[in-house]
């Protein structure tokens, strides 16, 4: 007797088919852009752009985040299920991001080639190796939450759990900004896309920012407290007999 495929399963495989339709998406955009402002390829520091392409870029990325929330709102049943369909997408979207830019650019020429990952509130910059890491933990997170809920546990995130989560996501945020926001304050700029965009000396400053150096010490100490927090949740979270 063969065993039919649960909702939790069918949805699993549609959103990952989904995150990576947003990652060809996101790639084919960064295609035009680059053909625009980098025909000889990418290279940091980054071109001077106008005050308007930055806040339409700016907005661009949080359009995606809300597509991506809202597609998970429509298929979670409650919120810890909507949650984990997010962080599973974004996973997916985030590395097939990079799978069609090797296919289409042949960019990265590594995994330790930098990247601009967001500009939203302050450009994030660090080696594509870092966003890659932090998206397979949102994957496995995301899938084994799923069907855990699906075998019937009863999964609380508890305080101590939210702490790490906030902590560990509150440490790779900062390993990524570090080293642009000590830029930005060494020259006296504001820290925020918003702002830099309208200020006059941004776009001569930033064609002279190049990235040296990545905390991978601090990504891993964040990366660490959101395992422990994920294996906390799990440990206490086992199926019902």
């Amino acid at each position: 007797m063969k065993k039919s495929i649960t909702k939790e399963s069918k949805t699993l495989v549609a959103l990952a088919v989904f995150g990576v339709a947003m990652g060809l998406l996101e790639a084919a955009v960064v295609v035009y852009l680059r053909q625009l402002y980098y025909p000889e390829g990418l290279t940091l520091p980054l071109k001077p752009a106008s005050s308007t392409i930055l806040l339409i870029e700016s907005s661009r990325e949080l359009a995606t985040l809300v597509m991506l929330i809202t597609a998970a709102i429509a298929v979670g049943e409650n919120a810890l299920q909507s949650f984990a369909y997010f962080l599973y997408m974004f996973g997916f979207w985030d590395i097939f991001y990079y799978v069609f830019l090797k296919v289409f650019l042949d960019w990265p020429a590594s995994i330790l080639t930098w990247d601009v990952l967001f500009f939203v509130p302050v450009p994030w910059v660090s080696p594509v190796l870092a966003p890659i890491i932090c998206s397979l933990t949102m994957i496995v997170f995301g899938c084994i939450a799923v069907l855990l809920q699906q075998k019937g546990a009863h999964i609380k995130i508890k305080g101590v759990d939210w702490a790490l989560f906030i902590s560990g996501a509150a440490v790779i945020f900062y390993s990524f900004i570090k080293d642009y926001v000590t830029f930005l304050l060494s020259e006296g700029l504001p820290i925020n896309i918003w702002a830099l965009a309208r200020n006059p000396n941004f776009q001569q400053l930033i064609s002279q920012y190049v990235p040296t150096h990545y905390s991978w010490y601090l990504f891993f100490v964040g990366e660490l407290l959101m395992v422990i927090g994920m294996f906390h949740v799990f440990r206490c979270s086992q199926p019902k007999s």
